[in-house]
């Protein structure tokens, strides 16, 4: 196994063994712990008490974070028409159809976020087993296919992020950099808090949310108190 390197352990002795943080100390420990050179993303993990292989127990949606991420991401458009130009002067980096779907199935996958209108859905399904498994599959529930481009490109410019239970009931989204300010990672990491509360599904029984942690791209988890 392994050895951690010498500043991922001096980061872990910054994090009190046992010790639950409230939102306001983990986001100032969190920032203390990010000591690689480059500009570390902060991430949040909550487990929840539900179970991801029944549909009815599924957690997913998107919010715009009040502060963003901290990234630019590169938006792709699938339109035809007049829908290009809204497209482009919304903000798109890509726009286009069969080309572009012809350019994804041999490799190419230079974007972070897929948005396309309804009447390009037939086009984009051949696409489901690349797109799909990535997560970059547009889709009605997260605003990606929809005819208000320019809604959906700048939420995603503004901070849009994606969040979803992986197969053992787990969410991991960014909040931001090391490099913000830990009041608003703070408020970034309030609105998605609330925003999971609030999607809670009806099947899910007993304690929903079962842990919080929050950590830097390099860095140890900080345990977070369940508010």
């Amino acid at each position: 196994m392994a050895k951690a390197g010498k500043k991922y352990q001096e980061a872990c002795k910054l994090v009190e063994a046992g010790k639950l943080y409230t939102a306001a100390e983990a986001m100032d420990l969190v920032k203390k712990t990010a000591t690689a050179k480059f500009d570390e993303s902060i991430e949040l993990h909550v487990r929840l008490g539900v179970d991801p292989k029944y549909p009815d127990q599924q957690v997913r949606g998107a919010i715009v974070l009040p502060n963003g991420t901290g990234k630019t991401k590169r938006v792709l458009v699938f339109a035809k028409g007049e829908k290009v130009k809204e497209a482009e002067a919304a903000g798109a980096d890509f726009v286009g159809s069969d080309e572009i779907v012809q350019k994804i199935q041999g490799g190419w996958l230079d974007f972070d976020v897929a948005v396309a209108t309804p009447d390009m859905m037939g086009t984009v399904g051949r696409l489901g087993k690349i797109l799909g498994p990535r997560g970059l599959m547009p889709n009605p529930k997260l605003g990606t296919v929809t005819m208000d481009l320019q809604k959906a490109i700048s939420e995603v410019k503004a901070g849009k992020v994606e969040y979803r239970t992986d197969k053992a009931g787990n969410v991991h989204v960014v909040i931001g950099k090391a490099s913000f300010d830990a009041e608003k990672l703070q408020q970034n990491f309030q609105a998605l808090m609330d925003t999971l509360i609030r999607v809670k599904p009806a099947a899910a029984k007993g304690q929903y949310i079962r842990s919080i942690t929050v950590s830097a791209t390099m860095g140890p988890g900080v345990p977070v108190q369940l508010a």
